[in-house]
């Protein structure tokens, strides 16, 4: 076998556009996984991925096919050969968008997967972008024709209209019945290119995704670039100079299937016996231990995942802390792109600040730390990184409000900014508009595509994590799509909202907000807390503060006790007594009396 007969592709698909149930064909018709073992979903190993019906990690599969429709397409000398077909399966939410990159890195070709019923997406068009940016071959299909609602006409204009795809390049599928999909390979096999690389050379292998294994430690997805290995070869990451002996290498069927060497152009695994997970990097070249004199240099693009939003975690009430700081470091084995710092709430105590790829990031980690770990946890509302400019010249990042310095020291701040791409209906385009604006985006372009509109805007990355993506899917009714990249940071006038209970400061309350918003937040929050907080001894004042100006209060009244109750007759001189007694102790506590907060409270306040 030789790289000429190898063929690495992947799938470019919106979430649930079938990209899921194409790969399940797929191994269906090659024969790699036998039908008593098919079931749905095949890739999507995780419980949470099957029930959600989105692919959170990615996961690689070794196809071999052989198509006698297909011999006369080829040179004669592959005309009677076996091909191998790595499929890398890539993550379908925009929070993973970095793992698509890489898997993109890794293959010559991809299936531009749409659904016929929808149309084409958000994310469909970046991750498109992305494949054309790298230079490989693009076959488009169209997916879900058998569906009474497909509209396989209007996207096969759409298709034209955006990328140039006439019809008769476009493969029309339905990956549920298999109907096109036999076709679909043979497209494959004859116009995705054979891997280039230098099968002489010193190893180099492309790392695409990681996963951890107690008894063989962190394996490695890898495209091998130049070169090959065995088991027996030493090898380092060139990011870090971690060395390691492989304890095993192979290839995915799609389970783990060992096999002697790695040749040029395949897609596999390696074994590394390494115990941390962050030392084997997204994206980093793996090659031989000692260097060789002839050896090129790291593969391009590597840059460590970094996490766009923030959140402070706690234990709830029944789990200790040492079992919580154990449950998230299991859960970091599995996902490199977790960061994890100790931190510590005067209400809540011991906890932990996550840094996370994005919301859905955040409810993934959530539901596994419930599941796999058993752990029930209080997280705080999530946040993003603002960059704050001091008066002497120092930059600080700010991950959580409590770490916001005095405004007296502050030259500027900056906040993460997103450049967003919605597709909708345009019969939506207004209400989208408005909600958009309302967010603080910033209006680029509108452009069309028959009767679906594509809108343009730069939003702060704190207002797509704050109710954006539900406010868009609310005013379309579902209909509309967002896909959104991180760009340069922008200034802002932002400030920090402290809410005060009985003139204490709630700090896991707090928020980082841009001015004009803060007292119409503020006001909101106050108002939340004044109803939901249980009633006190005595009267309780609930306020929200910008610096020192008051710009929302609340008093949550007291609870009232009778303490005449058991007098009896009217000898008005001891009940009047007896009520000044109450009433003075009131005032007592409403100076030194504390406010105790419920956890369930607490936490719903904060995840609201």
């Amino acid at each position: 076998m030789t790289s000429a007969n190898i063929r690495n592709f992947a799938i470019i698909a919106h979430v649930d556009h079938g990209k899921s149930t194409l790969s399940d064909r797929l191994m269906e018709l090659t024969g790699t996984v036998p039908k008593r073992q098919m079931q749905n979903q095949l890739l999507d190993s995780n419980p949470i991925e099957r029930e959600r019906g989105v692919t959170i990690k990615l996961a690689p599969v070794t196809m071999k096919y052989r198509s006698p429709s297909s011999f006369f397409l080829l040179p004669s000398s592959l005309s009677d050969s076996e091909f191998i077909l790595n499929l890398i399966d890539t993550p379908g939410h925009v929070d993973f968008s970095y793992e698509v990159d890489r898997s993109l890195a890794a293959c010559e070709g991809a299936i531009l997967l749409v659904d016929a019923t929808q149309g084409i997406q958000a994310q469909t068009l970046a991750h498109a972008q992305k494949a054309l940016e790298l230079g490989l071959t693009i076959i488009p299909a169209i997916n879900k024709i058998d569906l009474p609602t497909a509209r396989p006409e209007t996207v096969l204009a759409e298709l034209k209209d955006v990328f140039g795809y006439r019809p008769e390049e476009t493969s029309l599928i339905s990956a549920k019945t298999g109907r096109g999909v036999g076709q679909l390979l043979d497209r494959i096999v004859t116009e995705i290119p054979p891997p280039a690389g230098w099968e002489n050379s010193p190893l180099r292998a492309l790392i695409f995704n990681s996963a951890f294994d107690h008894h063989l430690g962190v394996i490695a997805f890898v495209r091998i670039v130049d070169g090959g290995l065995t088991a027996k070869n030493q090898l380092q990451l060139l990011s870090n100079k971690v060395v390691c002996f492989p304890k095993e290498i192979g290839i995915f069927t799609p389970q783990r299937q060992p096999i002697v060497t790695l040749a040029t152009g395949q897609v596999g695994y390696i074994a590394t016996g390494l115990k941390d997970i962050t030392q084997v990097r997204v994206g980093d070249t793996l090659t031989l231990f000692p260097l060789p004199s002839s050896f090129f240099p790291a593969l391009p693009g590597y840059r460590p995942p970094q996490p766009m939003v923030f959140a402070d975690v706690y234990p709830a009430e029944n789990v200790s802390y040492e079992q919580f700081v154990d449950g998230v470091a299991k859960l970091r084995l599995q996902d490199a792109s977790l960061t994890s710092k100790p931190i510590h709430s005067q209400i809540l105590g011991p906890g932990l600040r996550l840094g996370f790829l994005g919301l859905f990031h955040i409810e993934i980690t959530k539901e596994r730390l419930i599941r796999e770990q058993n752990i029930p946890t209080v997280f705080t509302l999530p946040t993003v990184q603002y960059s704050v400019e001091s008066t002497n010249g120092k930059t600080l990042l700010i991950q959580n409000p409590n770490e916001f310095p005095d405004p007296s020291t502050i030259r500027q701040i900056n906040e993460p900014v997103a450049d967003v791409t919605v597709f909708s209906p345009a019969e939506f385009i207004g209400s989208l508009m408005q909600v958009l604006s309302d967010h603080r985006g910033i209006y680029f372009n509108t452009s069309y595509l028959g009767d679906r509109a594509r809108l343009s805007y730069h939003v702060p990355l704190s207002e797509l994590i704050s109710g954006l993506f539900d406010a868009i899917k609310s005013v379309s009714r579902g209909f509309a799509s967002i896909d959104y990249q991180i760009i340069a940071p922008q200034p802002v006038d932002a400030v920090k909202l402290t809410i005060l209970v009985n003139h204490q400061p709630v700090e896991s309350l707090s928020h980082i907000i841009v001015r004009e918003k803060a007292r119409q937040i503020g006001t909101k929050m106050v108002e939340t807390l004044k109803d939901l907080l249980p009633p006190q001894q005595f009267a309780v004042p609930i306020q929200a503060v910008v610096g020192g100006e008051v710009l929302a209060r609340a008093d949550k009244k007291a609870v009232r006790k009778d303490v005449t109750a058991k007098l009896y007759g009217g000898d008005q001189t001891r009940k009047d007594k007896l009520l000044k007694k109450q009433k003075k102790g009131k005032k007592r506590l409403a100076k030194f009396g504390r406010v105790n907060i419920p956890d369930s409270l607490l936490s719903r306040l904060l995840t609201a």
